[in-house]
């Protein structure tokens, strides 16, 4: 568990997502689409399904491949979210024919150009916490008052790392060119499910026995069975089963690996989320550009209006480095798990050039009620950070 901005003060408990109206996420867009163009925006929500689900299914239904489909943000399978995709070369009148389980139409419109990854300045959340417990609504206020003046910790958050919380060492296997390291983490460990059968797959593997784990994988386990397939016929080359794993899953695993070392930047520097470092590289809010803190006391003014704030590293092969003890902390928590940047420079699509992100971000136009034991919440967060940093600092409870 990472160390809370607020741990001075209780948490309310609760649960959350116990139904998917318990938890909505909208898209708010950079841009509205023009009316004109090769390209049909759609507005969808999903139910129940990832946004990845969500495009195969539209992709099979319009009979066009899945890589004429652009989205600005990838969400989970958990509640609901109303989110935009493009479509190259379908008709608004096709698409808005579309009856999908799980996904409903909202809207089409066209646009010139296709919907890419980061197209979207934010997402507003409304959230329910249920079985909250006594003081809630006290407690709520004081956190959101410290969020809207300090900022929210940009974690990442568990969410990152796959159902048994390993994606994170699968990518670092792969930075180290560990292919048997990347089978064994994709494979994952015993103890972290819960399914009796696929626990004991997981076991037998570990144990040698490929064909007998095959044979136990549970058949929603795609990737690793296809991995133990290859495996299973050509014994002993892991890395050309790993290749079985498509490359976007493969990006994401990189990603996590980097979303992993993010997060203990930010946990190393909790105390202190709001103020800058000599050498710090500060973050513009207003357009992502990152510049070198010389004088620290003369930023601190524009650190304390929210116009800048410290960032810390997506580490990457082309990733700009501060200087000074910034510095010193990065190449510390890098180090945990002995990679460098240039580990990061992989062929075939995978080079990971890195960037600099936020170690907090605001919190816009927060409000709650309470209703009995359930607090409901709306609030709005930039692209890329996640309502779990609002919400663990107000539960609690991860």
């Amino acid at each position: 568990m990472h160390p809370y901005l607020t741990s001075h003060i209780p948490g309310i408990g609760g649960t959350i997502k116990e139904s998917p109206d318990d938890f909505i996420v909208e898209e708010i867009p950079s841009y509205l689409p023009s009316g004109s163009g090769e390209h049909c925006y759609l507005t969808i929500e999903k139910r129940g399904i990832t946004t990845l689900e969500a495009i195969r299914r539209i992709a099979a239904a319009l009979k066009v491949p899945e890589r004429d489909i652009g989205y600005a943000g990838m969400k989970d399978a958990v509640g609901i979210t109303r989110q935009t995709i493009s479509v190259q070369r379908v008709t608004t009148e096709k698409a808005m024919e579309l009856e999908l389980e799980g996904v409903h139409i909202l809207s089409a419109s066209r646009h010139s150009n296709k919907l890419k990854l980061g197209h979207l300045r934010g997402n507003r959340f409304r959230i329910a916490v249920r079985s909250v417990s006594e003081g809630s609504e006290s407690v709520t206020r004081s956190v959101l008052e410290i969020l809207i003046k300090r900022g929210v910790p940009n974690y990442f958050g568990l969410q990152r790392y796959g159902a048994q919380r390993n994606s994170h060492l699968i990518g670092a296997a792969m930075l180290k060119r560990d292919w048997q390291g990347a089978v064994d983490a994709l494979i994952g460990q015993p103890d972290l499910v819960r399914d009796e059968e696929w626990s004991e797959a997981i076991l037998a593997y570990r144990q040698g026995d490929v064909n007998r784990a095959l044979q136990l994988f549970p058949r929603h386990c795609r990737n690793e069975r296809d991995v133990l397939q290859r495996l299973n016929s050509r014994p002993g080359e892991y890395e050309k089963a790993f290749a079985s794993i498509h490359p976007r899953l493969k990006k994401l695993y990189l990603s996590a690996v980097q979303s992993f070392l993010f997060d203990q930047v930010v946990a190393r520097r909790i105390e202190h989320i709001d103020e800058l470092l000599i050498g710090d590289l500060a973050f513009k809010h207003v357009n992502g550009a990152c510049f070198l803190v010389e004088d620290a006391g003369t930023e601190m003014e524009r650190a304390g209006s929210f116009e800048i704030s410290a960032s810390g590293p997506m580490f990457g092969c082309r990733m700009k480095q501060p200087e000074g003890s910034p510095l010193e902390i990065e190449r510390e928590i890098q180090g945990t798990l002995q990679i460098g940047l240039d580990d990061f420079d992989l062929p075939g699509g995978l080079r990971m050039e890195g960037e600099r992100r936020p170690l907090r971000v605001p919190l816009d136009n927060p409000s709650f009620l309470l209703e009995g034991d359930c607090i409901r919440l709306e609030f709005a967060l930039p692209k890329g950070s996640y309502a779990t940093s609002v919400l663990r600092e107000i539960m609690k409870t991860y």
